[in-house]
């Protein structure tokens, strides 16, 4: 068995460092090798463009959840992108992180109040500057279809956990299913068990992520006993920052030296977060080791590289291609045989 399971990565390897894809293979598919198989990629640190990727140099260049920003982020070369799935009145799975549209769009109130032919009508807008973009609110069909064999997409669910079901079979429908990340939160033994229901009834074919944060969870049995319920490839932790403390030294109780052991032994990545929460202090997931120390403070040795350095090999982050550009620089990246290809630049004029 065991032979039998390394061959097929033997060879992958063999094209990566050679520089030729092998046949039949995508960019998503050399990414979900990575993604499967942690412990074979410990030297490659995996990012993931937090809504789509929508911000560069602390500026934000694209409506936040748009395929435009997809685009843009798969032209920086992060390995998955993050989006955020709500309901229409007609219970359409659309694309938007706020409950209310006011903050990202051209309309105004709830978004399970406008049927989808409504939210079409809803031009994105690119934060701060409020420019008015081409696009509209996405299904998530056409996200989807967007970001097929070409990178990961990690759908962060609005709704309810049973939603998952639906959102998976959309995804199964385009063939895409293994592609597709969803995550939710756990924190002690009965909600693994709510959650382990859910994913069982949905049968498999995608990607399971839990999320660990140290507010309720202090060591990494917990991380243990998830792995043993549900076999994830990834467990996404949190080292939170509540308000103006000095900086975390050792990412908090989460990212230890048994932790570390416990993603080896069950080859799982471990995800930290790094981008901001508006209103809220600056690394708030991250210890305070978040994209402003890396950006505005020109010290991503102490936001990016501290988490790689304490296990991390996958980062979420606002800032795709800084990270990208800073983690390659420094050893933290493993070029692909299939390399993300530029695009167009996106259309992002005031509409008269």
């Amino acid at each position: 068995m065991r032979t039998i399971w390394l061959s097929p990565f033997f060879f992958s390897a063999l094209a990566v460092f050679s520089g030729q894809a092998l046949a039949g293979e995508t960019r998503a598919s050399q990414i979900l090798d990575r993604f499967d198989h942690a412990n074979q990629w410990r030297d490659h640190v995996m990012v993931a463009a937090h809504r789509a990727g929508s911000m560069q140099a602390g500026k934000t260049l694209y409506a936040e959840n748009s395929i435009a920003a997809v685009e843009g982020s798969i032209a920086m070369g992060a390995e998955i992108v993050e989006v955020d799935i709500r309901r229409s009145k007609g219970g359409e799975f659309v694309v938007m992180h706020d409950s209310w549209l006011d903050r990202t769009t051209t309309c105004k109130g709830e978004v399970v109040k406008y049927t989808l032919a409504e939210l079409r009508t809803c031009r994105l807008v690119i934060e701060g500057t409020r420019i008015v973009t081409g696009e509209t609110v996405s299904t998530l069909r056409e996200m989807l279809t967007a970001t097929r064999d070409r990178i990961l997409i990690n759908l962060d669910n609005k709704l309810d956990v049973g939603d998952l079901s639906g959102m998976i079979a959309v995804a199964r429908d385009l063939g895409m299913a293994e592609q597709v990340i969803v995550k939710e939160n756990l924190w002690n033994q009965n909600r693994i068990s709510t959650v382990k229901a859910a994913m069982s009834a949905i049968d498999g074919g995608f990607q399971f992520m839990p999320i660990i944060a140290d507010d309720a969870v202090h060591n990494a049995g917990f991380a243990e006993t998830v792995d043993r319920a549900l076999s994830p490839r990834a467990i996404e932790l949190i080292n939170w920052r509540a308000g103006a403390e000095t900086l975390t030294e050792t990412g908090g109780p989460l990212f230890s030296t048994r932790m570390r052991a416990a993603a080896v032994r069950g080859n799982w990545h471990i995800w930290a977060d790094t981008y901001a929460i508006v209103n809220k202090p600056g690394g708030f997931l991250a210890g305070g080791r978040g994209d402003e120390l890396a950006v505005q403070a020109s010290l991503p040795r102490e936001a990016w590289g501290f988490w790689a350095d304490h296990g991390a090999t996958i980062i979420q982050t606002d800032e795709p291609k800084a990270a990208i550009g800073w983690l390659a620089a420094n050893g933290f990246r493993v070029p692909y045989a299939i390399e993300a290809r530029p695009v167009e630049p996106a259309n992002t004029a005031s509409i008269n």
